[in-house]
């Protein structure tokens, strides 16, 4: 007898392992060894070149060969990442370790939340996936606060420590993956075995296609992923760089990992808010959010510590708030065979933004 709630537990418990981290503040690190803002914008456009290509395949690899697999595959490649990061002497080597961590978040990206509708789809249940996402993000945001909370410990020990602990937690991670069960379903909702067919290749074209095809009508779930897709790029580009700014106004290394935490909350609290706020029309949470994000970016431009986290504060709370909401949506708009590669459309549509905007954010947060 499937059980939903130790599903979706495991699910957490995977999301928590896979985002505590000492390397959180991985923009600081790099910092600290001497990399410059236009290097790390450099390596921040990596990842997303590397996301540009790999995130779209691998939705289709999670709706052909099951999220389960593909999760698990999340993290090996994390594991590769942390160590190629551990060897890295040069920008290069980190751009190689930056592109793995890349197509880790891919192969994680549509995976788990379509395993988690789909687990409560099938239980009949699918009404509380808003709730699911929410606490996705709290903890999402928890952990990351946590672990750039301990920015300054990191850059203590060193990274070549901080990433080694990496390796081990990701491990744990995997042990914790392999558990979960698969769930597919059809048209009908009802589960179903992977299905057997001539050709692996022709089921992956068969399933992009039909996104294609999918998104071509739907022209309002295209909408919805560039609306968050803008906000959400804005707001990382500004988290990412406040890591490397604060220093610059005097903030000791000890500060700056509280400094970081208190941002991490601010999404904390837009998950939880946007929850009480059920009948305001998208429209209005668009246009709220995205003016909080912009205001957050001017905010960091003070070069006053306190102002700036409070900026960094205001744009996590408005980017996760309109996360919850768009994700809601979305996934009451996708079929479940596809529901993976779609959810990675909207990530491809994310870093598309992203490298357009981290080598420019990377150029302007050096120079003002």
């Amino acid at each position: 007898m499937f059980k939903i709630k130790k599903q979706i537990s495991k699910l957490y418990m995977a999301s928590i392992l896979g985002n505590l981290s000492l390397t959180g503040a991985w923009v600081a690190i790099l910092a600290a060894r001497g990399y410059s803002l236009v290097e790390i914008g450099i390596a921040e456009t990596v990842f997303h070149i590397f996301s540009l290509t790999f995130e779209i395949p691998s939705g289709v690899f999670a709706d052909v060969f099951g999220r389960k697999q593909m999760l698990v595959v999340s993290s090996i490649m994390r594991v590769i990442g942390s160590i190629c990061m551990i060897c890295s002497k040069n920008l290069t080597m980190v751009c190689a370790a930056i592109a793995c961590f890349a197509v880790s978040y891919n192969f994680s990206s549509g995976s788990g939340d379509a395993l988690a509708y789909d687990s409560l789809k099938l239980v009949g249940e699918e009404a509380r996936y808003e709730r699911y996402a929410a606490n996705q993000l709290i903890l999402y945001r928890l952990c990351n606060g946590i672990s750039t909370l301990c920015a300054g410990f990191a850059l203590f020990v060193g990274y070549k420590i901080a990433y080694a602990s990496d390796v081990l937690v990701t491990c744990i991670q995997i042990g914790v993956l392999l558990s979960l069960r698969e769930i597919r379903l059809d048209h009908t909702g009802t589960d179903r075995k992977q299905e057997v067919l001539q050709s692996v290749w022709k089921e992956l074209r068969v399933c992009f296609v039909e996104s294609l095809r999918f998104l071509k009508k739907a022209k309002r779930a295209v909408f919805l992923m560039i609306c968050n897709s803008f906000v959400g790029a804005v707001d990382i580009v500004l988290l990412f760089f406040l890591q490397a700014k604060l220093p610059q106004t005097g903030m000791p290394d000890s500060a700056l990992g509280s400094s970081l935490f208190i941002m991490e909350m601010g999404g904390i609290l837009g998950a939880k808010l946007i929850l009480w706020c059920k009948n305001l029309r998208y429209r209005w949470v668009f246009a709220v959010t995205s003016v909080l994000v912009l205001c957050g970016v001017l905010i960091e431009h003070t070069g006053i510590a306190v102002l700036m986290t409070l900026g960094g504060f205001v744009a996590a709370c408005s980017d996760d708030a309109l996360q919850v909401r768009t994700d809601a949506i979305l996934q009451e708009m996708f079929p479940s065979e596809q529901r993976a590669t779609l959810i990675s459309m909207e990530s491809f549509t994310f870093s598309v933004i992203m490298i357009a905007l981290s080598p420019l954010a990377g150029i302007v947060f050096s120079v003002w």
